[in-house]
């Protein structure tokens, strides 16, 4: 799942960093129930960074399911049709790691991309 909040407008600016779309508490337990298998979001944190808690992090790690977050031209993507891609490097250790982020278009050749 990949979440176009259109924050990603700011990245560069001052304004990134304050008053955030994140995911709620609520939306994060549907997620899990849905079986997502990655959430991503164009935001500069998929939790709210004035609450503690994390839930986002919190429910969704527990899951196994991953979270991308700083995601930029989600507006790009169609509804369906594609396939989106988050390859990190080889690294243990870390809680947090910068990916190359990509989506391969459907291109309907082959049905599969």
């Amino acid at each position: 799942m990949l979440v176009h909040t259109g924050w990603d407008r700011r990245w560069g600016t001052d304004r990134y960093g304050h008053g955030h779309p994140y995911l709620t508490a609520d939306a994060v337990a549907g997620l899990v129930e849905q079986g997502a298998v990655l959430v991503g979001i164009d935001s500069l944190n998929i939790d709210d960074t004035d609450d503690g808690t994390r839930p986002a992090h919190t429910g969704l790690l527990a899951a196994g399911i991953p979270v991308v977050e700083h995601l930029r031209g989600l507006e790009q993507l169609p509804p369906e049709g594609f396939r989106f891609h988050a390859a990190p490097p080889a690294v243990e250790g870390m809680g947090t790691f910068p990916v190359r982020a990509y989506a391969l278009l459907d291109t309907g050749a082959t049905g599969d991309v």
